[in-house]
C-alpha cells in the first residue's frame, strides 16, 4: 500500500500523542491500577483501534479492514500470555503494584521501537523472498508447541540479561524504590525496578519474534502489520491491570493461542493450493479463543 510521507508523519504524531496521554494524564490523574479505571482505559484504547479500523474500511474497503482487525486481534490475544510473564517477573522482583505501571510504560515504549525494527525487516524479507513465509510457518508451529509444553513456573533468575547485569553493575538491594538507578555512598547502583524493566524488554523481544510472523501470515502489507501491532501494544499497560485478578485463571488460553498459531501456519502452508478467505480465518480465530477463555472459567468453577 503506497502511502505518502505526510500520512506516516500524522500517524506517528497520533501515537506520540497517545503516549503523552498515557504518561501525563492517565498515569498522573487516574488510578490505572484500580480495576474499574483500568477497564475504562482499556476500553478507550480498543475503541481508538476500532475507529482507526473503521477509517481503513471506508478508505481501503472491507478486505483490508478485516486484515487489520485480524492482525490486531491476534497480537492482542498473544499479548495476554505475555502479560502473564510480566506478572511473574513482578512477583519475582517483588515490585509493588503502584510501581509496576512505571515499568510497564517504559517497557511498552521500548516494545514499540523493537516492533518497528522487526516489522521493517520482516516486510523486506517477505517482499524479497517468497519462501520466507514458510520459515514463518515453521516458527509459528514451534511457538505453538512451546505454548502447549510450557511449564507453569517461570524462573526469572535464569535470564541471561539478569546474570550479565549482576556481573557488571552493583545492585541496590532495598525494595520499594521509585527509581531505575540510585546513588549510594557516592556509587551509582541499579535497582530491582531497572532489573525488572530489562527482563521485561528481553521477554518482549522473544515475544515479538513469535507474534509478528503470525500477522505476516494474515497480510504482507507493512502498513496493516505495523499499525495493527502498534494499536495492540498501546493498551497493554491498562489491560495488564484490568486482567490483574484474572490472568492466572485463564489456564487454557495458551492452548487456544497454540491452536490459533497452528491454524495460521496451516494457512501459509496451504496457500499455494487453497486460499482461506480472511473472513473465514477471523471466524476460526474468534471461535478458538472464545472457547478456550470460556472453558478456562468453566473449569475453574467446576473444580
Amino acid at each position: 500500500m503506497g502511502l505518502s510521507l505526510w500520512f506516516w508523519v500524522a500517524f506517528h504524531v497520533l501515537i506520540i500523542g497517545c503516549l503523552f496521554l498515557d504518561l501525563k494524564v492517565f498515569q498522573r490523574y487516574l488510578r490505572i491500577t484500580e480495576l474499574k479505571t483500568a477497564w475504562i482505559i482499556t476500553s478507550f484504547w480498543i475503541l481508538l483501534a476500532l475507529i482507526f479500523n473503521l477509517g481503513i474500511y471506508f478508505w481501503q474497503g472491507s478486505e483490508v479492514a478485516l486484515q487489520f482487525f485480524s492482525g490486531y486481534l491476534i497480537e492482542k490475544s498473544l499479548s495476554i500470555d505475555n502479560l502473564f510473564v510480566f506478572l511473574l517477573i513482578f512477583q519475582a522482583f517483588q515490585i509493588p503494584k503502584k510501581q509496576q505501571k512505571k515499568v510497564l510504560f517504559w517497557g511498552i515504549l521500548g516494545a514499540l521501537f523493537f516492533r518497528i525494527g522487526f516489522i521493517l525487516l520482516g516486510a523486506k524479507l517477505v517482499h524479497s523472498l517468497d519462501w520466507v513465509l514458510y520459515i514463518f510457518a515453521v516458527i509459528l508451529i514451534f511457538t505453538a508447541y512451546k505454548l502447549i509444553r510450557k511449564k507453569a513456573v517461570f524462573d526469572v533468575h535464569r535470564s541471561f540479561i539478569l546474570k550479565a547485569l549482576k556481573k557488571v553493575f552493583p545492585i541496590y538491594k532495598k525494595k520499594n524504590v521509585d527509581f531505575f538507578v540510585i546513588k549510594e555512598r557516592g556509587k551509582w547502583k541499579i535497582t530491582t525496578l531497572f532489573l525488572a524493566l530489562l527482563v521485561i524488554e528481553s521477554s518482549d523481544i522473544l515475544f515479538a519474534i513469535d507474534s509478528i510472523p503470525a500477522i505476516f501470515a494474515i497480510t504482507t502489507d507493512p502498513f496493516i502489520v505495523y499499525t495493527s501491532n502498534i494499536f495492540a501494544i498501546l493498551g497493554l499497560r491498562s489491560l495488564y491491570f484490568a486482567l490483574y485478578q484474572s490472568i492466572e485463571k485463564l489456564h487454557y488460553l495458551r492452548f487456544g493461542l497454540a491452536g490459533v498459531l497452528f491454524f495460521i501456519a496451516l494457512k501459509i502452508l496451504l496457500a499455494p493450493a487453497f486460499s482461506i478467505p480472511i473472513s473465514l480465518s477471523l471466524i476460526i480465530i474468534l471461535l478458538i479463543l472464545s472457547f478456550t477463555v470460556i472453558f478456562s472459567f468453566f473449569f475453574k468453577k467446576k473444580h
